[in-house]
């Protein structure tokens, strides 16, 4: 019985942290920004702190959808759909999880 409970009272913990996004470190967006000589991708989080992610090698980028990881999450993803997305934000995105750059912007050059 007490199994049972516990096994119930975690699945809830679960949803409540990751399917309902109702904790203070859910994600909110993720923002494209210059820095340096190149561009980061930066989750925002629901208390308004930033996190650094990249992009998962491999199978991390298809055209359905892109993986990105952070170290400071705990081990966690974020897998953005392409059905999450309008249709240019997402092929900005996995440009940018691909190469590195995004449309309009020559190697080297930074966003004005």
């Amino acid at each position: 019985m007490a199994l049972a409970f516990l096994t119930l009272a975690l699945g809830g913990v679960a949803a409540w942290e990751r399917a309902l996004l109702r904790t203070g470190r859910s994600p909110r967006a993720i923002e494209i920004v210059a820095s340096g000589p190149g561009l980061v991708a930066v989750l925002v989080l629901a208390n308004g702190e930033t996190v650094a992610v990249r992009a998962l090698p491999g199978i991390g980028v298809t055209r359905h959808w892109v993986a990105l990881s952070s170290g400071l999450l705990a081990g966690r993803s974020v897998l953005v759909t392409a059905g999450m997305l309008g249709p240019r934000a997402f092929r900005i995105l996995r440009l940018w999880a691909l190469w590195g750059r995004i449309p309009g912007m020559a190697a080297g050059q930074l966003p004005a």
